[in-house]
C-alpha cells in the first residue's frame, strides 16, 4: 500500500510542478479539422492532400449490409506502394473521419476495424503515401439498424 501511495504521491509533484501534463498527451496527433468537415475531398484536405485518386489497389471487405450499425467490420489493405496511412471515412455519419491507421515503413498496410455507422453510406478507404498522395476506394454499406443513435 505504501509503495502505491508513493508512486502517485510522485506522480502528483511531477503535475504540479508542471513536468506532466495529461492533456497534452492525448491532443498530440489528433486532426481536429479532419473530424469537422463532411466530404471526402474536405476530409483529404484537412489531411493535407489534394483530391485523391481512385485506385483499384486499395481492397475493402466489409458486409455489403450490416445488421447492426454500432458494430460494422472492416478490412482494408492497400498494394499501392510506401502506403503510410490508411483512414476509414464514412459519408454520412455525423464526423466523417472515423478512424486513421498509420504504418512504419516496411510494414504490410492491412488493417482490421469495426466502425459506428448511422445510417447506409458510402464508405471511404484513403491511403496516404509517403510522397504526400492520396488515393481510395468507396464501397456503399447498407445499414439497417443505425449505430449512432438511430
Amino acid at each position: 500500500m505504501l509503495q502505491g501511495g508513493g508512486g502517485a504521491a510522485v506522480l502528483g509533484l511531477a503535475m504540479a510542478a508542471g513536468l506532466f501534463k495529461p492533456g497534452r498527451a492525448w491532443a498530440q496527433g489528433w486532426n481536429k479539422a479532419a473530424f469537422e468537415v463532411k466530404t471526402l475531398n474536405d476530409a483529404v484536405k484537412a489531411m493535407g492532400g489534394a483530391p485523391p485518386t481512385e485506385s483499384k489497389d486499395i481492397t475493402i471487405t466489409s458486409p455489403d449490409i450490416a445488421e447492426n450499425g454500432a458494430v460494422v467490420p472492416f478490412t482494408i489493405s492497400s498494394k499501392i506502394p510506401n502506403t503510410e496511412s490508411i483512414s476509414v471515412l464514412v459519408e454520412k455519419n455525423p464526423s466523417i473521419l472515423a478512424a486513421k491507421f498509420d504504418f512504419p515503413q516496411g510494414t504490410e498496410p492491412w488493417v482490421n476495424t469495426r466502425v459506428k455507422m448511422g445510417q447506409t453510406s458510402n464508405v471511404f478507404a484513403v491511403v496516404k503515401t509517403s510522397d504526400g498522395k492520396f488515393y481510395y476506394a468507396p464501397k456503399e454499406v447498407k445499414v439497417t439498424l443505425g449505430g449512432c443513435g438511430g
